[in-house]
């Protein structure tokens, strides 16, 4: 019988935009096995994809209002389900896996679960590879954009987080289960930027700290020193920013195995190299997180089909040789995340 259920909690978040794909390991399964009891798995079931109310809820499912807040905040503060606020009011919501449920482990990662994921993140990644909208993207660093002229908004990311009110940063998780895995990241750990909602609910559930935009810049900085990569959510109002690495972050180490990542990665750029320029010091073919350089003669040069436009060669081009050039044909991201989440809901057929 409660196998039952966790075939049915599969279908139940396979509806969701980021899907849930089934494999023939039935690893997905062992996941669901190791989040939700059946109790909480038949209650998530029963949830909307939009925020409610718990008397809202209750009435719907004729449940003890009481006993039911109680049920949702244990599930919200473990990560099973997602809660908003409406003022001092409590929403609560199913959310989908990825990118959702599982970001929301921060605090919870063991072991078990983060060997569970790497098994089932190729199977995943392969399967919503097929379809055009990600849910993230990759955006210049600032030094880039300040050597290139005619970068929009949306890809500057001191004009995505300037505005936003509520600002907060966690551990990167990619990078804390690596290190769970044996695979120790030498890169900075607390570098991944939340905003709005989602910042407000990481910070109530005690996965992180809030931070103003004076802090958020100086990560940003550190980012750059360091050649991480930013990946904002793939929408011109921001949610999230992750400071990501080559060696941790799935969205980089899966791509790169490819000859061609930038088939792969949304980005609007990609790098151009002045041959007269270029010192042939070989810095840029050190620093590219996708193996994107190469040196030819007394040249470097970039290999067709490897830039990701995230500039990280940039800022570190003794000659000044390398700027980003606009790739043709790419449209503005969605608004929102909704928007995300609603294109790839109809690309999938799930409309």
């Amino acid at each position: 019988m409660s196998e039952d259920v966790y075939t049915k909690l599969r279908e139940f978040l396979d509806a969701m935009p980021g899907g849930f794909p089934a494999t023939d390991s039935g690893v997905e399964i062992k996941i669901l096995k190791k989040l939700y009891t059946p109790e909480e798995a038949k209650l998530t079931m029963q949830l909307k994809e939009e925020p409610e109310s718990v008397s809202d809820i209750a009435a719907r499912l004729g449940m003890d209002e009481a006993e039911l807040t109680k049920k949702l905040e244990d599930m919200a503060q473990n990560g099973l389900i997602y809660r908003v606020r409406e003022g001092e009011k409590k929403l609560y919501q199913a959310f989908q896996f990825l990118v959702g449920i599982y970001e929301f482990q921060l605090k919870n990662l063991d072991q078990e679960f983060c060997e569970l994921f790497e098994e089932y993140m190729p199977h995943y990644a392969m399967s919503m590879a097929a379809f055009k909208t990600g849910q993230m993207r990759t955006i210049p660093l600032g030094s880039a954009v300040e050597v290139t002229s005619g970068v929009a908004q949306y890809n500057s990311v001191r004009e995505l987080i300037k505005d936003k009110e509520f600002i907060a940063v966690a551990q990167c998780i990619c990078k804390k289960e690596q290190g769970l895995l044996g695979n120790k990241c030498s890169y900075p750990q607390e570098v991944c930027i939340l905003c709005g909602d989602f910042a407000q609910y990481f910070v109530d559930n005690g996965m992180a700290r809030q931070i103003d935009l004076k802090e958020t810049l100086k990560i940003l900085d550190i980012a750059e020193e360091s050649g991480l990569v930013l990946k904002p959510n793939n929408a011109q109002n921001i949610d999230a920013l992750c400071c990501c690495c080559p060696c941790c972050c799935p969205g980089l180490r899966l791509p790169k195995m490819f000859d061609r990542p930038a088939d792969i990665i949304i980005s609007h750029y990609e790098s151009k190299i002045d041959s007269e320029l270029c010192t042939a010091c070989e810095t840029c073919v050190e620093r590219c997180p996708m193996d994107a350089v190469k040196l030819n003669g007394d040249a470097a040069e970039i290999i067709d089909g490897r830039c990701i436009g995230c500039g990280v060669c940039i800022p570190t081009c003794p000659g000044e040789a390398i700027s980003l050039a606009a790739k043709p044909g790419m449209e503005p991201p969605p608004t929102d995340f909704k928007e995300t989440l609603d294109r790839l809901k109809a690309e999938r057929g799930l409309t």
